[in-house]
């Protein structure tokens, strides 16, 4: 069995695992990378040729694991994609999605450097277009979470629950490697417990064979996150102090599952009277609305708590969903106070960066994180204290406030990761670690060599290959 490592080593982003076994190739995953000092992998030819690859398994949807899949399709792939069923309707939202703002950027760009007479570093047109992206959906197919499915003759895969987004899943891989039996486990995103909406992760607990390798994300291998009961308290605090000044608040959420998460999160505030019931909330986000019709069409998906608020048509008063471009531009000289939540959420794209460079530079606003900011992105900038920012071209001073919601990270924090690991029956011969930066891949590796002594822990870079 030969195994690649292609992406999300020593990083975040870009996850893709290859995996050949028996004559079968396969990737888990095949995520886009964000940020710029890793954006030109994404225009390189995958690493193992496209056209002989088998199939690809996706944990879930988000484009840091689904975002190149248009990009190998055009490369050559044309075999079957897995994933259950709502990872791969909001994969077809992001994705295409995805090809609409490159399309846009492109055309922009294009613009821009004319009037300038500036040689980009990048060639400037779309990675892939919406068409394309409408041929790389045909190669779906379905796996239901817990169902143990033959993808090959010799390999069978079982999803389950992950509780990172709507629909996420680790994946347990069983393969005759000629004729010797192989098992191999990859997390994807492991999610917290108790989080809003969705269903706690499960654990992987069959006894009768041990795991072969493990491929562990450690996003947050290296801390310890803030108590996720205590994030509401700290949305009431900063959402009064902004509406004291008359500010706005602007919050960069992901389209698929915090948009949703904060929705849910501000209906409860007023239910229980801790957030003002007259203060407007606009969700600035085509693709946050569809998600949200997504995530109604998948409730099989929802924690009992979730289905109980569902069935008695609890609503968030005074919220507005904007969808046109004309809607969202009625936000560009607005007063506060109001709440502005826009996609996407880490501000390297989509309406959050308009709305950025229209009200950053005012210091009644707020800009209010809620999720994990990667290295090289605009987000990352503006929570390191840079007084200046880069906007669509223009150097931005800013003024405003910067804060951060912490414990609503949709990943799993160290002392969680290390329960599920440790929840395994028979210790994993082989563990890699992936999916975290340099420093928290490496403490989460050196934790686990003494948390699993006998088992063989790698911390791989990208690239890298190895044989079981």
């Amino acid at each position: 069995m030969r195994i690649r490592f292609l992406g999300a080593n020593g990083n975040v982003t870009g996850s893709r695992h290859f995996v050949e076994t028996g004559g079968f190739r396969f990737l888990v995953d095949c995520g886009m990378t964000q940020g710029h000092d890793l954006l030109s992998r994404n225009w390189e030819p995958c690493p193992e040729p496209a056209k002989d690859i088998d199939a690809v398994l996706l944990t879930h949807a988000h484009l840091d694991h689904c975002g190149l899949l248009p990009k190998l399709f055009l490369d050559g792939f044309r075999g079957k994609i897995y994933g259950t069923s709502a990872t791969l309707d909001l994969a077809k939202l992001i994705l295409r999605d995805s090809a609409h703002i490159q399309e846009e950027d492109a055309l922009f760009k294009q613009k821009r450097h004319a009037k300038e007479k500036r040689t980009p570093p990048h060639p400037v047109r779309p990675l892939y277009t919406q068409d394309d992206v409408e041929k790389t959906v045909a190669l779906f197919s379905v796996i239901d979470y817990d169902k143990e499915t033959k993808i090959a003759p010799n390999v069978s895969v079982t999803l389950r629950e992950a509780g990172h987004v709507l629909g996420s899943s680790f994946i347990e891989v069983v393969a005759d490697d000629n004729g010797v039996t192989k098992r191999l486990l990859f997390s994807g995103d492991l999610g917290r417990p108790d989080r809003p909406i969705l269903r706690d992760p499960a654990y992987f607990t069959e006894p009768d064979s041990p795991v072969d390798a493990l491929f562990i994300e450690s996003t947050y291998g290296d801390r310890s996150s803030e108590p996720i009961d205590e994030v509401n308290d700290q949305l009431a605090v900063a959402i009064h102090r902004v509406v004291e000044r008359r500010g706005l608040i602007l919050m960069p959420v992901f389209a698929v599952e915090r948009a949703q998460e904060m929705i849910y999160r501000f209906g409860s505030l007023q239910a229980e009277g801790r957030m003002p019931k007259d203060v407007p909330i606009w969700l600035d986000s085509p693709m946050a609305v569809e998600a949200s019709k997504i995530f109604l069409r998948h409730r099989e998906c929802f924690d009992e708590e979730t289905l109980r608020r569902y069935e008695s048509r609890a609503e968030v008063s005074n919220f507005h969903f904007l969808t046109t471009k004309e809607q969202s531009m009625t936000l560009n000289d607005i007063e506060g106070p109001g709440l502005i939540l826009s996609s996407a959420g880490m501000c390297n794209a989509g309406r959050i960066k308009h709305h950025l460079a229209n009200h950053i530079g005012f210091r009644r606003n707020m800009v209010l994180f809620c999720g994990y900011q990667a290295a090289g992105t605009l987000g990352r900038q503006i929570v390191e204290g840079n007084k200046r920012v880069r906007i669509n071209g223009q150097i931005v001073a800013v003024k405003a406030e910067v804060a951060t919601i912490r414990g609503i990270s949709g990943h799993a924090d160290q002392t969680e990761l290390l329960k599920w690991v440790g929840a395994i029956p028979i210790p994993p011969k082989n563990v890699f670690v992936v999916h975290g930066e340099s420093r928290s891949s490496e403490t989460f590796r050196s934790l686990l060599e003494k948390r699993l002594p006998d088992s063989r822990i790698f911390r791989p870079e990208y690239g890298d290959e190895v044989t079981l």
